[in-house]
């Protein structure tokens, strides 16, 4: 039985999607910015995108930006804020566990002159609402939380922080990488005191390459790259319509019977955490477990004991169940999770923990299986380590 476990890495575009998309490349294939017809209905499927995706905001259209996925909104968001707001300050925070598309760019800044503060996190991964009013200052220009993270589920307390940033300092640009969270969570960034937001489609069963950034009416970031002027000057370059065309549908999709489709997913999470525990000795499992408002429905990470996670990945894999051993942004580097190491996992654990992560086309069949499997397959491995 083919069970995909990796819908935080990606996910499988809907049919809805992937026959809009095949529309627009073959038949509306028009460039948005020609006057022509064919134009005309290009930048049709652009702005219907926008009101779908700001319906699910409950936005403005017009706070939509498209951009290639979560990595380049990320940087985007950071990197637009820091040039646009240098000459006020030159102080960043984030936390230890973001994406590496984050972190990377926050440590680019550093080279640059900026100062970086690394908010560290609990044992379940959520940080320190103290911590964040102790950090922000005067000169503070931005705060870049994730709102899921993205290797252990947890959702931090994205609007508590929102109100407190604000109340401190007013003028301190707010980001959120919702990457993780758009679709399995309800986001209303005006309510939630978020400013930026970073989402990417592949994420919501829409296709690759496509994301948008959520930049509040009013925020000033400048552009990152340059050319025809496209989408108000900050992103040029020809929309990517198939694309926008796509997440928006999708986006639509992933809200339209969301609590039953989010409710169903907690209930697999929980069984499947309730039933792996029983069922399996030393096995750990990180984030929050006890709390389904401050953890995500689809992201399960499992420390199991005395087996290493890639030996793990591939025998899973033999019966066509498929996992991740992290973050699939980071896979091919050779360093262990940031994430796990800021949360205190046991270092005996850190290269023994594998992701499950879940989507709306997972069936407790195929959580039944994968748990079986488990069973079978980690004693196994566990007496071929003693060796």
């Amino acid at each position: 039985m083919e069970t995909y476990l990796d819908n935080s890495a990606t996910t499988k575009a809907f049919d809805e999607v992937a026959s809009l998309v095949s529309k627009v490349m073959t038949q509306d294939y028009g460039n948005p910015s020609s006057m022509h017809h064919k134009g005309v209905v290009a930048e049709d499927y652009v702005k219907k995108a926008k009101a779908q995706i700001a319906a699910t905001l409950k936005a403005d259209a017009r706070e939509i930006l498209f951009t290639s996925g979560g990595t380049e909104s990320d940087n985007m968001a950071i990197i637009g804020t820091a040039r646009a707001m240098h000459r006020r300050g030159k102080h960043i925070i984030t936390t230890k566990i973001e994406h590496p598309a984050v972190l990377n760019t926050c440590a680019y800044l550093e080279k640059e002159g900026f100062e970086v503060t690394y908010l560290g996190v609990d044992k379940n991964g959520s940080i320190s609402l103290e911590e964040l009013e102790k950090a922000i200052r005067p000169d503070t220009i931005l705060v870049s939380i994730m709102l899921v993270n993205n290797e252990i589920g947890t959702i931090e307390p994205i609007a508590e922080a929102g109100e407190l940033i604000k109340r401190i300092n007013k003028d301190t640009v707010f980001h959120v990488d919702a990457v993780q969270g758009y679709g399995k969570v309800r986001i209303n960034p005006k309510k939630m005191g978020i400013d930026l937001m970073s989402v990417s489609g592949h994420k919501i069963h829409g296709p690759k390459g496509i994301g948008f950034l959520y930049i509040r009416n009013g925020v000033r970031i400048v552009p990152i790259n340059y050319g025809g002027g496209q989408q108000g000057g900050l992103r040029s370059g020809t929309e990517n319509v198939p694309g926008i065309a796509g997440i928006g549908l999708a986006g639509e999709m992933v809200y339209k019977d969301f609590d039953n489709e989010i409710n169903k997913l907690y209930d697999l999470r929980n069984y499947f955490i309730s039933e792996i525990c029983n069922k399996l000795e030393d096995v750990t499992v990180n984030g929050v477990t006890d709390n389904d408002e401050k953890s995500a429905p689809h992201i399960i990470s499992l420390s199991i004991k005395g087996v290493r996670a890639e030996v793990l990945l591939h025998a899973l894999e033999e019966k066509e169940i498929y996992v991740s051993s992290g973050s699939a942004c980071a896979t091919n580097n050779p360093h262990l999770s940031e994430t796990l190491k800021a949360i205190g996992t046991d270092t005996s654990l850190l290269d023994s923990t594998i992701r499950i992560s879940m989507s709306l086309f997972t069936t407790k069949e195929q959580i039944d299986y994968t748990i079986e499997q488990l069973c079978r397959i980690v004693p196994m491995l566990r007496k071929y380590s003693r060796r």
